[in-house]
């Protein structure tokens, strides 16, 4: 695979940055940038070392049966009309996966909450149940929730709404052959790809703005304060060489995420510090904190998955921009073969108008590296196996 030099890799970052901070309508730059980012074949997000050897093979048995969810998904399609099922509906290996965006003002695809039934909503709550752990089902509603509070803080409910979020099916629900579901909208989406017992969910992003209602219909709700706090706690439990280490800036700019929409294809450095500079201790909280994200899934798949990340854990670095004192705003980057984690206090974009971030405005990622966001790698072997022609 080609690598990016640093020099090169910076410069687009820049340019990314810049853009988004630039004034003016940001939907036909926006829209450029898109563009040019699906015509690109994907590839994946890839760092500047060689991965292990067999990072994602197929496992005919993982433990954990994804039957609950194919079930969940064909009750919701069956309650679908043939109009509204065809345009819910796509390929397995289509393009629709790469065309997911947080921002609120992109057309989205397939079937839109606020256009189903109360039943039709009950069974999509349901497959995204079966689908995620108890706290990744809250974390998600309440996402929705805030962007319905958004809503009535700007006053503009065609731009904001708890059910402006749609789902879409790629490929038919099986047991045995690959198929997913993605979730699309403001400030939540989440990419689920199913084979067999696997299953791969990412990209997946979360955050808000605000984070917490302070008053209305959702008063009180609030997200993204476990990844906010214990991030925290675990910079502060490095002693001051690991800190110098890991702290790779004191400030953070407006936006620091490097992994948000459009950003599939990518060679990063590593930044911060080796996990196998940390104590015993240290690691153990570090995995804590890398719980948090990836036990949105099921729990079972989460455990498979966190295995996964425990084999490479003395490889995986944590870097730090930002503050470390109690209300401080910073970004945090976790990169491990298998995952890759962003945590990002952003710039008020909707309710004020600044370069200044704010812990009113949350963003974070979570991808796979290495080839197997959206499951491509489990796909592309999948293929190989049974599709050689």
């Amino acid at each position: 695979m080609k690598r990016t030099s640093i020099p090169l890799l910076l410069a687009s970052l820049v340019a990314a940055s810049t853009a988004q901070s630039q004034p003016g309508p940001p939907r036909a730059r926006f829209d450029v940038q898109r563009e040019i980012a699906l015509a690109q074949p994907f590839k994946g997000i890839y760092y500047l070392d060689i991965p292990p050897v067999n990072l994602f093979p197929i496992k005919k048995k993982t433990g954990v049966s994804t039957e609950p969810v194919r079930q969940a998904v064909k009750a919701f399609l069956a309650s679908l009309s043939a109009a509204d099922r065809k345009k819910t509906l796509f390929p397995v290996d289509d393009l629709e996966w790469r065309k997911w965006d947080n921002r609120h003002f992109f057309v989205r695809q397939g079937m839109g909450f606020n256009k189903m039934t109360k039943g039709q909503r009950e069974l999509a709550f349901h497959l995204m149940k079966a689908s995620l752990s108890a706290r990744g089902l809250r974390q998600t509603r309440d996402i929705m929730k805030l962007n319905g509070t958004l809503a009535e803080l700007t006053r503009k409910p065609d731009e904001y709404g708890e059910w402006l979020y749609w789902i879409t099916i790629m490929g038919e629900p099986s047991a045995t052959k690959p198929w997913g579901w993605q979730l699309d909208g403001h400030h939540v989406v989440i990419n689920y790809f199913v084979l067999g017992d696997q299953v791969v969910m990412s990209p997946v992003f979360m955050g808000s703005e605000p984070v917490k209602a302070e008053g209305g219909k959702f008063k009180g709700t609030v997200v993204c304060q476990a990844e906010q706090d214990k991030g925290l706690a675990f910079i502060n439990s490095l002693n001051k060489t690991q800190r110098a280490k890991a702290i790779v800036a004191n400030a953070k700019g407006p936006t620091n995420n490097i992994g948000e929409a459009f950003r599939d294809n990518q060679v990063l450095d590593y930044i911060g510090i080796r996990c196998s500079e940390l104590t015993a201790k240290q690691k153990a909280q570090l995995l804590l904190l890398i719980e948090i994200y990836v036990g949105n899934l099921s729990d079972g798949h989460a455990k498979v998955k966190m295995a996964d990340v425990k084999k490479h854990l003395d490889t995986t670095h944590f870097g730090w921009m930002g503050g470390t004192g109690k209300d401080s705003v910073f970004y945090y980057r976790i990169q491990n073969p298998v995952a890759l984690i962003e945590f990002d206090h952003q710039r008020p974009i909707a309710l004020a108008r600044s370069r200044t971030p704010t812990r009113q405005h949350i963003h974070t990622v979570v991808r796979t590296p290495n080839g197997n966001d959206y499951g491509k790698d489990l796909l592309r072997q999948h293929y190989r196996l049974h599709h050689r022609k």
